[in-house]
C-alpha cells in the first residue's frame, strides 16, 4: 500500500521591496539578491499567523556562511536590512 505525501507549496514573499528581488528558495524560506543576481541573504518564517516571525540572515564574501541579523515581526522589517 502506497501513501500519498503532500509537500508545502513555496508561496511568494507578503511584501515587494523596492531595490532587491525576494523569491521563493523552499516552504517559509525565500532567498534576497540584487539586481545583478548575486544572493545577499535569505529570510526564513518561524511560526504562523500572529505568532510568525521572520529571520534574516546576511550570505557573507563566499557565499558559504551567513551571519544572523535577527527576528522581526514583519516581513518588511526583515527585507528592509538588505537595502
Amino acid at each position: 500500500m502506497s501513501t500519498a505525501v503532500l509537500a508545502r507549496s513555496r508561496e511568494p514573499f507578503p511584501v515587494v521591496v523596492p531595490g532587491i528581488t525576494i523569491s521563493a528558495a523552499a516552504p517559509d524560506l525565500w532567498r534576497v539578491t540584487r539586481s545583478n543576481g548575486a544572493v545577499i541573504g535569505h529570510i526564513e518564517r518561524r511560526g504562523h499567523d500572529d505568532s510568525a516571525r521572520f529571520q534574516a540572515r546576511r550570505m557573507l564574501q563566499g557565499g558559504m556562511r551567513s551571519i544572523d541579523l535577527g527576528e522581526f515581526w514583519s516581513p518588511r522589517a526583515a527585507a528592509e536590512l538588505f537595502r
